[in-house]
């Protein structure tokens, strides 16, 4: 489906979008009514086989989508790792740039080509000298999305230090064409030296420093944010906080609103939830403080967990985690997988925890026919075979939900009651917090 929109192309390339005194920078709007294409492209290599590199590769087209790109054709290559210098083999990367130019001959402009792991300055540099479109990584094409999805003067410049930390050692791609002396002293500054004498700066140098000014800033406002969200929880009172945890778009915002009856953002796209959202929760006659938090995703870039601590410190603080599940995602599985690696690099990987598979109602399975004698696979399990699975190995600890439906959702509430009151008498013993009964108020 075709949707209209602006895109946005800078007229002159020796130019980004820095602020406070940054080089400045004209922009032409032009209205399309067509999304932009992508061409996506990933390795095949002896510690990813090629199911796990089309897992990866579905992930980005969906990541793609988001941002706003149509994908086009994808392409992979079977290697030992990838490439220093030109991360694919040169006789792939000619087969892509013949099939651009095919498309282009054919009037079917490719905007731009995706990479699925993160790349050097070296790289990008001669694969965009190879392929003549615009190349983007993993990294990049989050951070964009990222960006789009920053709404409060916190995410925002969260957002722009991690973009800042991710262009900084790329620079030298950026500014080829400006790497010559800006002065010098002496009378012997050589041809065209004429006017350029002075402190002897680079333009290169100069904006390394500007950035490095700018970074300084921002993570000055950061402390800040730290600080004034430090102060916040310590005015949250005596409750016990329970915090949303899990893979990006696995309904986190769904099950926030239908708990805590608010109006979070939620939609069927990913990165919907940037900022941390607390709201107060009552589960009968017990309140609570439940957090919705920034989804994680394979790959997370590490400038982004770096920039969103003050984000992320919500899971630092949080008494108990709900680590919501997507049980009808074919990958449920490894996506469980880089949410608890994600939360033992945060250092959170002992609080207790409990896991809520959600979107039962869209779980899917195939039944094998009897004189099929090929072994089964994760397809061919049921749901009912899953919960039975699922409950015996994590003892219980575990609920098998649908927020949109609502199915089991009293059950959730339940087990929540009683987890949360466990904790509450235990860390705030002689604190009355029991709310009364509404149908005692109202018998008396």
């Amino acid at each position: 489906m075709k949707t209209t929109r602006s895109k946005y192309y800078n007229s002159s390339r020796s130019s980004l979008p820095f602020e406070d005194g940054m080089t400045s920078v004209k922009y032409h709007n032009i209205v399309d009514d067509s999304p932009e294409t992508a061409i996506l492209v990933g390795l095949i290599t002896p510690n990813q086989n090629e199911r796990k590199t089309t897992e990866y590769l579905d992930e980005l087209e969906f990541l793609a989508e988001t941002a706003g790109a149509k994908t086009v054709r994808r392409f992979t290559q079977r290697m030992n790792g990838p490439s220093s210098v030109t991360y694919l083999g040169i006789g792939k990367l000619q087969e892509i740039r013949a099939y651009i130019q095919a498309e282009e001959d054919a009037e079917r402009e490719i905007s731009m080509v995706i990479f699925d792991d993160e790349l050097s300055a070296k790289q990008l540099r001669n694969i965009e000298s190879e392929l003549k479109v615009k190349v983007l990584d993993r990294t990049t094409l989050i951070l964009d999305i990222f960006a789009m999805r920053a709404q409060t003067a916190n995410a925002k410049t969260q957002v722009e230090l991690a973009q800042y930390r991710y262009m900084l050692p790329r620079l030298q791609r950026l500014w080829t064409h400006l790497e010559r002396q800006g002065g010098g002293s002496g009378s012997g500054g050589g041809k065209g030296s004429v006017g350029l004498r002075g402190p002897g700066e680079t333009q290169l140098e100069m904006d390394r420093r500007i950035i490095l000014n700018r970074m300084s800033l921002l993570k000055q406002r950061l402390a800040e944010i730290d600080r004034q969200k430090t102060t916040q929880r310590g005015n949250r009172g005596r409750m016990i906080r329970v915090a949303l945890v899990g893979y990006t778009n696995v309904g986190k915002s769904t099950l926030m609103n239908l708990l805590a009856k608010s109006e979070v953002f939620a939609e069927n796209k990913l990165f919907a939830t940037l900022d941390t959202t607390v709201r107060k929760v009552i589960v009968d006659n017990l309140p609570f403080l439940l957090s919705d938090t920034v989804g994680f995703i394979r790959k997370l870039p590490t400038d982004l967990v770096d920039s969103f601590k003050s984000t992320l410190d919500e899971v630092r603080e949080a008494d108990l985690l709900l680590h919501v599940v997507d049980i009808s995602h074919p990958d449920f599985e490894d996506q469980i997988k880089v949410v608890d690696k994600t939360l033992a690099d945060l250092d959170c990987s002992d609080k207790p925890q409990m896991i809520i598979f959600n979107k039962i109602d869209a779980y899917t399975w195939e039944e094998k026919d009897a004189d099929d004698l090929t072994p089964a696979t994760a397809r061919n399990v049921s749901l009912q075979e899953l919960i039975h699975t699922w409950m015996a190995r994590l003892d219980g600890q575990c609920l098998f939900i649908s927020a949109q439906e609502r199915t089991n959702l009293d059950t959730l509430k339940q087990v929540l009651y009683n987890k949360v009151r466990e904790m509450h008498v235990q860390k705030y013993p002689y604190n009355d917090f029991l709310f009364q009964h509404y149908e005692e108020e109202e018998t008396q």
